[in-house]
């Protein structure tokens, strides 16, 4: 059985699901989703989208701080795309529905984080993400034009060096036409076919041990991309968000950045406060400086966490600001009103993945990207603080306007695409395999490639991941899909990326910190690119 759409959409974080929204305007639309239809990164943003519209501010500003934050790697012209298309796409969400906080006089009550020097984030106190995600799943659910399947996973992109003969690809370019996506609930693999496809799928911080990512941002995007010969770029710049909860029983949870832009303080168990030694802006320095500070203290000092003190604010100014932190944080028996905050470095946002344009094209033809799985040029070696919300759903709007004219002048669909096969293949029970070996490549991932690097823990985790990745696809190839499976593989594949991709930065630049080689090389000053041949 094939289903057949105009666009195919995999993700329904924001960037899925504003893109879905404008492409609806032009034919039908398929939404595939792992889980639930709100289970993603976005549902877990807590800070804000960064965007202009305090009169002290400027976009010149936003964007020198992006470029600053970025280290010279950032693409200024995607920059400046984001930073002026900004508040028209904050505009068309608040319309949409979502309740952004006011202040006295009505306007956005604009927040302040890290690496920003003006009050620009729009935020709903401090559980943006939960009230972006619920008002565009709310107007995807009530369009007729689009169709969201749940519990659906992309198994790979349809193109012609997987399914079809060479004669169709005499030129040797790729295209895609969709995707085999699995059914979890059914366990069958369908063909998706689609005139155009956009990746949304989200980031891979489970890729790591300790994240504040939810389960199901195991890469999933970034590792069929790559298998279908997408270029993939920057994986090696992994930011580590400064202040997760360091809690037995928290599970990484986020403490927001705009926390410390509200006057939190970083210290230690005894008050001595720290980030001052580290750069001019303290605990507003920008979140690598912040990361790789928050590390060092933790092996100077042989401590487990350092400290986040609000406690000397206003009890009431605090609660009114960040009632999810405050409540989630009392379920721990910490009362942020009376006592510094726990935190550790935790991996957060990934700053590569599948190249783009401007316009939200990769390197296959009728395949489009936005949001976090992408790597557009915006972020540079280093994600400034609630960019990434502006990054999406401002290349959701240039990535559905690019499909819909790439639709609008494309050949038919070929004829005979053929059903999944897996004939030779197998049930087995591979849930021994699969938690041993995620839970492997998360502890190598944390303990070789994380904040600090260097050439010797690269190697040993290179090498590693080789035999692991080697494991998981000679079972792949003889065992019956499972949605387990298929996230191990995208894991090991995402992991082989960054750390192939850290190997070829000889530098250090950003989020990528390696002790072999300590300072910047304008040599390195580009993009680090990676290509798979798909034939």
């Amino acid at each position: 059985m094939s289903i057949e759409t105009d666009f195919l959409v995999i993700g329904s974080g924001i960037g899925g699901l504003s893109t879905a929204l404008k492409l609806a305007n032009h034919g039908s639309v398929a939404i595939i989703t792992k889980k639930h239809q709100s289970e993603s990164n976005t549902n877990y943003a807590q800070g804000g989208i960064a965007s202009v519209f305090d009169k002290g501010d400027s976009y010149e500003e936003h964007i020198q701080d992006t470029l600053t934050a970025g280290a010279g790697l950032c693409h200024e012209d995607a920059v400046r795309l984001i930073v002026s298309q900004g508040p028209d796409r904050v505009r068309e969400l608040f319309e949409l529905g979502v309740p952004f906080t006011r202040n006295d006089t009505g306007q956005f009550d604009l927040g302040r984080e890290g690496g920003h020097h003006h009050n620009r984030i729009v935020h709903v106190k401090d559980h943006t993400g939960r009230d972006v995600e619920a008002a565009l799943l709310e107007a995807a659910r009530s369009n007729p034009r689009i169709t969201i399947y749940e519990h659906h996973m992309a198994v790979e992109l349809i193109t012609e060096h997987q399914v079809f003969s060479a004669r169709l690809a005499p030129d040797l370019s790729i295209n895609c036409w969709g995707a085999y996506v699995l059914d979890i609930n059914a366990e069958r693999v369908e063909p998706f076919i689609a005139k155009a496809t956009i990746l949304a799928s989200g980031g891979c911080g489970q890729v790591y041990l300790h994240t504040t990512n939810p389960s199901i941002a195991t890469g999933d995007g970034m590792a069929i991309a790559y298998r279908a010969g997408a270029t993939i770029a920057n994986m090696e710049f992994m930011q580590f968000h400064p202040t997760s909860l360091y809690h037995p029983e928290a599970n990484s949870f986020l403490i927001s950045e705009a926390v410390r832009g509200f006057g939190g303080q970083l210290i230690h168990k005894d008050g001595e406060s720290f980030m001052e030694k580290y750069h001019p802006m303290g605990a507003l320095a920008p979140r690598d400086i912040v990361a790789r500070a928050i590390d060092a203290e933790l092996k100077k000092r042989g401590v487990p966490c350092v400290y986040l003190d609000v406690s000397y604010l206003d009890a009431d100014a605090v609660r009114a600001r960040f009632p999810n932190i405050y409540e989630n944080c009392l379920r721990y028996k910490i009362d942020i009103t009376k006592e510094p905050i726990p935190v550790v470095p935790a991996a957060h946002y990934a700053c590569g993945g599948v190249r783009t344009d401007l316009q939200g094209r990769t390197s296959i033809n009728g395949l489009f990207a936005c949001g976090e799985v992408t790597c557009t040029g915006v972020h540079g070696a280093n994600r400034l603080a609630s960019n990434s919300l502006l990054e999406a759903v401002v290349f959701a709007h240039e990535a559905s306007q690019a499909a819909i004219r790439f639709v609008a002048t494309r050949k038919p669909i070929p004829s005979g695409i053929p059903l999944w096969d897996d004939t030779g293949t197998f049930d087995q029970e591979e849930w021994v395999l699969i938690s041993h070996d995620r839970l492997e490549i998360q502890n190598i991932m944390w303990d070789y490639v994380g904040i600090v690097r260097s050439n010797s823990r690269l190697e040993r985790a290179l090498s590693r991941i080789r035999l692991i990745r080697q494991e998981i696809e000679n079972y792949y190839k003889r065992t019956r899909i499972t949605e387990g499976l298929l996230e191990l593989r995208n894991l090991a594949t995402v992991a082989q990326l960054i750390i192939q991709s850290a190997m070829m930065r000889r530098e250090s630049r950003g989020l990528h910190y390696t002790t072999d080689y300590p300072n910047s090389d304008d040599a390195f000053r580009h993009d680090t690119l990676i290509e798979h041949s798909a034939v």
